[in-house]
């Protein structure tokens, strides 16, 4: 087996010493950058045999040096907090003049704490949970300028020390030979990320206050269909299916796949099954189900897309709606309908939100810097420009969002940018623009989370209370494109709506297109309820 990293990179002490307490030989090898794409661009990683590859370190502590049974679930808990809440917290919540934030002061106490009750983190065994975390604080305990914040620690000092004298761990240091401190917390920056929209949680093992999923009533119910042998009579099917007061009603939507290219598992498993299932289950319990998906078609990845092939954006659509919709029924995926956002339907609803939006005082205009390609002769908006991440320096970031470190960003922000046809180096020029302001809707929107959260996932709800505890920003919503819905303001004709302003709008025209009764779904009256499930990925949640 083969360690790869690169150097004064601590998390391979993680993968190094969980080897050394299992006794098992390792190569090491150490690389200045991550060797392929399909490795995600991290290092460290864990070579386990030719093309066998663990890219997450404490997967590959985990499996070199497992935890008894009896410490499994324990051990889990640890590495699980230490993932999403120890190692961010340390990453990115040092300042310049290495004082620690909040979420890291409340995470080492925690640590502190839970180590004054014993002499490892679990039952005074050293386990994989210990390896892992100790090599995670091994940056803060080797820099200078943190002991006065650490003095306090006393439990975890001793901790540290006591795992420091360890002869499995003295034999992976001198292999290593991490600098440790800043620089060892920046050659892990460099080379891997965490999450970066949840809030740091101080504790293990946090409870949700939320109602549970399922309730009693309805678990009692099943219970009496098991027993009896007995199940309810599938209703007739009526199309158009619609909401009906004093009934159960079921509104279920997956989020829209790009029409860009042809769909793969993740499009399959990530939202289209899962919501599938979903649907499945709700008409099989007679409640008045509606499942709506389909193609988001507008935008620059469209634009590109149709000059790679040298076919018109509409040809795209249409060529690769066709693939989409074949394949989601050869997976005998059913929706009540599969549309599109290339529709009347979908440029009637967004012009109409649009100005409503803008009549009651909720968009600004204001001119921004923004990429020009003189070559190209176009501005080059979101992925027609590419270049080096001003946060956290992924070479290939698109012009509205990195993919690495999953934030959003300006073009203009962009290092070394460049245009993604002609590869030339763009110029700044102003253009103006129209912008949502988030922030004058913020309080009505905080006070509608606070009201209907309860029944999200942890990831929906903590990643949207994140970004208002942060403050709202205003939002840039046109673009200087061709392909798009345009804009029916005066003196912004030649513009179109930003493609995450006009998609999420597809679920709601998508079911005007299957019913003319649907403001039934999406404007009920006060007698008829509704229940709305979404099935998405977590980076749509804050343009959703």
């Amino acid at each position: 087996m083969k360690l790869v990293s690169n150097k004064n990179n601590t998390a391979a002490l993680k993968i190094s010493i969980a080897a050394e307490f299992s006794l098992k030989q390792l190569e090491i090898e150490f690389v200045e950058k991550p060797l392929s794409e399909g490795c995600l661009k991290r290092l460290p990683l864990l070579e386990v045999s030719p093309g066998d590859i663990l890219f997450s370190t404490n997967a590959a502590s985990y499996f070199l040096y497992p935890p008894p049974e009896s410490l499994e679930v324990a051990v889990d808990n640890w590495l699980d907090w230490e993932a999403v809440h120890l190692q961010p917290s340390i990453l990115r919540c040092i300042d310049s003049k290495g004082i620690f934030s909040e979420p890291l002061q409340s995470n080492l106490t925690l640590l502190d704490n839970a180590l004054k009750k014993s002499k490892s983190l679990i039952k005074d065994e050293i386990s994989v949970a210990d390896i892992v975390i100790w090599s995670t604080t091994f940056p803060l305990f080797t820099e200078e300028k943190f002991k006065p914040q650490l003095i306090d620690l006393k439990a975890l000092g001793e901790w540290f020390s006591t795992l420091q004298k360890l002869p499995q761990v003295q034999a992976s240091l001198d292999k290593l030979k991490p600098a440790g401190g800043m620089v060892s917390i920046q050659s892990i920056s460099s080379t891997t990320w965490y999450p970066s929209s949840q809030p740091l949680s101080s504790s293990v093992s946090e409870i949700s206050n939320k109602e549970p999923a399922v309730k009693e009533s309805e678990l009692e119910e099943v219970k009496q269909y098991w027993k009896v042998g007995e199940r309810p009579k599938p209703k007739p099917v009526v199309v158009p299916v619609l909401p009906k007061a004093g009934e159960k009603n079921v509104l279920v939507t997956s989020a829209l796949p790009y029409v860009n290219n042809v769909p793969h598992l993740g499009n399959i498993i990530g939202c289209v099954l899962s919501a599938d299932v979903f649907a499945r289950y709700s008409r099989l319990r007679n409640w008045n189900t509606l499942y709506i998906s389909g193609t988001d078609e507008y935008g620059t990845a469209t634009e590109t897309k149709a000059l790679e092939e040298k076919l018109t954006p509409r040809q795209i659509c249409d060529k690769y709606f066709e693939i989409h919709r074949d394949i989601y029924a050869w997976f005998n995926i059913q929706f009540d309908l599969f549309g599109r956002t290339t529709t009347p339907q979908q440029t009637e609803i967004v012009q109409d939100l649009f100005l409503g939006c803008h009549k009651n005082g909720y968009t600004s205009t204001q001119y921004m810097d923004q990429l020009l390609c003189k070559n190209c002769d176009r501005f080059l908006a979101d992925r027609f420009v590419e270049g080096t991440c001003p946060k956290c320096g992924y070479e290939d970031a698109r012009g509205d969002q990195c993919d690495k470190c999953g934030q959003l960003i300006n073009a203009t922000e962009l290092i070394k940018a460049r245009c993604k046809v002609c590869g030339k180096t763009p110029v700044v020029q102003q253009s103006q623009q129209i912008f949502l302001d988030l922030p004058k809707i913020a309080p009505r929107l905080q006070t509608w989370v606070n009201q209907t959260s309860s029944g999200w996932t942890q990831n929906a709800e903590m990643i949207t209370k994140s970004w208002l505890k942060e403050g709202l920003k205003p939002r840039c919503i046109t673009r200087d494109l061709k392909w798009g819905i345009p804009v029916p303001l005066k003196g912004f004709e030649q513009k179109v709506f930003y493609v995450w302003f006009d998609a999420p709008i597809g679920y709601i025209s998508m079911t005007k297109c299957y019913t003319d009764q649907w403001k039934q779904w999406w404007q009920p009256n006060p007698q008829t309820e509704v229940e709305y499930s979404m099935f998405m990925a977590k980076d749509n949640v804050p343009f959703h």
